[in-house]
């Protein structure tokens, strides 16, 4: 079963009833953004979601022990952590970072008590290693890219995911567009990925089926008028935990 990524939610109501929805991980955005939260958001809805898991803490992953391996499998044994982690304490809750210093992300995870942190801002493999929690890498997908192109991201020991979404010259993600999903079936071939750009309701079961990824993102698809939309987050989980994904 396909997970999912509900992103951008920034009040307890929704993160509640996305959480009881089904949602396996939940995006909050600290980049720059419309969907950006406040700090007093972001301690509301963590706190809310610690309860309702009954986890205060963040989840413990017992993720490879060496860069020494290959990339399939590293990425892996680190989707199996993952899986392990969401089996005691779901939803996971992700925070979305760009362009800001290691240390920062690092004092931010540690005081939103975070499960995993998602970079979306070309960030190294070094700056990677340097966090303290699992990094999903965010790879924008241009036109020209290859499959090539978007597993040199997929560094064993610098990230624990890779995560694919559509490049914009103007927006970090959440952008609504998609890109070439033959490319990203060649990527999820060889390494459990996780899938954004341009997902919706409708669409996302197709998208799944032709993919086969490890997990979906979405975000401006599951809005109205630039606000999360419960009924729409509620079928996007169904659609997406519904469709085929045999890998």
């Amino acid at each position: 079963m396909t997970r999912v990524k509900i992103c951008g939610v920034r009040d307890v109501a929704t993160a509640i009833e996305t959480a009881k929805a089904g949602a396996d991980f939940i995006g909050l955005v600290f980049a720059e953004s419309k969907r950006t939260v406040t700090p007093q958001e972001c301690h509301d809805v963590v706190a809310a979601l610690h309860e309702l898991r009954r986890a205060k803490e963040p989840a413990l992953f017992e993720g490879p022990r060496s860069g020494d391996v290959s990339a399939r499998s590293w990425f892996g044994v680190w989707s199996d952590a993952i899986d392990d982690a969401l089996f005691r304490c779901r939803p996971l809750i992700v925070g979305v970072f760009a362009d800001m210093p290691s240390e920062h992300v690092n004092e931010i995870a540690e005081a939103a008590k975070l499960d995993l942190v998602q970079l979306s801002g070309g960030e190294s493999d070094n700056y990677c290693r340097k966090l303290g929690r699992p990094v999903l890498r965010a790879v924008h997908v241009r036109e020209a890219m290859t499959a090539d192109d978007i597993l040199e991201a997929a560094v064993p020991g610098a990230c624990a995911m890779i995560h694919l979404d559509t490049a914009s010259p103007i927006a970090r993600g959440g952008t609504g567009k998609p890109f070439d999903h033959d490319l990203a079936r060649e990527v999820a071939v060889r390494l459990p990925i996780m899938l954004a750009g341009g997902l919706t309701p409708e669409r996302v079961a197709t998208v799944i089926e032709q993919v086969r990824p490890w997990a979906v993102d979405v975000s401006s698809g599951v809005e109205t008028d630039g606000r999360k939309d419960i009924e729409k987050i509620r079928s996007f989980i169904h659609a997406a935990k519904g469709a085929r994904n045999e890998r």
